[in-house]
């Protein structure tokens, strides 16, 4: 298979599959839910949904500012502006083709602040190795305070819990000798992954170097938590959802966060994840989609209409460059 095949399978797969999973959300409910469905979206509170959005502004706010405690041991200090933009302009092409977001930002990183692609782009990825170990922090934490909620589900469900915890541990066991093979071989393969291990750790542990480290560390929290916080508020939106407690929804979270990678934005998918995720707690599926769909529309057109937004003013907030 050619390089070209492969990126159109990159790109179009995501798209198809998301597109399926709307028609697959569709069809697998009968006239009378669509229309239960569509009933709670239509009567949302829109105080709630407004301020879910706002949190979602304010967690990319934050991030926008922890940019530069990545940037400035580097000698770039950009616009926090100029960050807000960017990075909003690259959720927006995420929608689109995934992972050209990271590449937009580091690219008009350099067009609009003079940071050096190859810098800015690091800057990215230790970002990218952060947010992996907070939703890895996250999905730890939700298995200790749901734990007996979700084996009973799984048990109900007819699945072997003994059979998966062996599994499981089988599975670490396996990893933890992976990693000793690596660790001792001197093959081709063996050396390239030490060094991109190497690499992250390197990323991770150079936050505890920068002066604002702190800082980095409690803007990190704050927007994890203004992510959590986007859920929480739309529980509000769906009456059979209010009593949900925060742990309780930690595993929607969790499996909205998976959907989020699976496919462009999450489309089609995080509303099953989310509903799928409820179930555990016996909302019913007509609320649980429709919570799902209320939150996927409340973050996608935050996306689009402040990623669009975003692509107009940048070029006009920079002329003079």
């Amino acid at each position: 298979m050619n390089d070209n095949i492969k990126k159109i399978l990159k790109t179009a797969l995501p798209i198809v599959l998301g597109v399926f999973l709307v028609w697959y959300s569709y069809h697998k409910t009968s006239p009378e839910d669509r229309e239960q469905i569509l009933f709670y979206i239509k009567e949302a509170n829109l105080l709630w949904v407004g301020l879910s959005i706002l949190l979602g502004m304010l967690g990319h706010i934050s991030r926008a500012v922890r940019w530069n405690f990545l940037l400035e041991p580097l000698g770039y200090k950009p616009k926090i502006i100029n960050n807000v933009f960017i990075l909003l302009m690259a959720y927006f092409a995420n929608l689109g083709i995934p992972r050209t977001g990271e590449i937009l930002r580091a690219t008009a990183l350099t067009s609009y602040e003079d940071v050096p692609f190859e810098k800015g782009f690091g800057t990215i990825v230790t970002e990218r190795v952060i947010d992996v170990i907070m939703l890895l922090l996250l999905i730890g934490i939700t298995l200790i305070l749901q734990t007996d909620s979700i084996l009973g589900f799984l048990q109900d469900k007819g699945f072997n819990i003994k059979g998966l915890l062996l599994l499981m541990g089988a599975g670490i066991i396996g990893l933890v000798f992976f990693f000793f093979f690596i660790k001792k071989s001197s093959h081709a393969i063996a050396v390239k992954i030490k060094g991109f291990v190497k690499g992250l750790m390197e990323g991770v542990f150079s936050i505890f170097k920068m002066k604002k480290k702190w800082a980095f560390v409690l803007h990190t929290l704050f927007i994890w938590g203004c992510y959590i916080g986007m859920l929480w508020v739309i529980k509000f939106t769906v009456p059979e959802t209010i009593s949900l407690s925060l742990s309780e929804l930690m595993v929607a979270f969790v499996a909205g966060s998976f959907a989020m990678t699976a496919t462009n934005g999450g489309i089609g998918l995080y509303p099953i994840a989310v509903s799928s995720a409820l179930t555990i707690f016996g909302i019913s599926a007509v609320s649980g989609d429709a919570f799902g769909w209320i939150m996927w529309i409340a973050q996608t057109l935050m996306i689009v209409v402040f990623g669009a937004i975003s692509f107009l003013v940048l070029p006009l907030f920079n002329r003079n460059r």
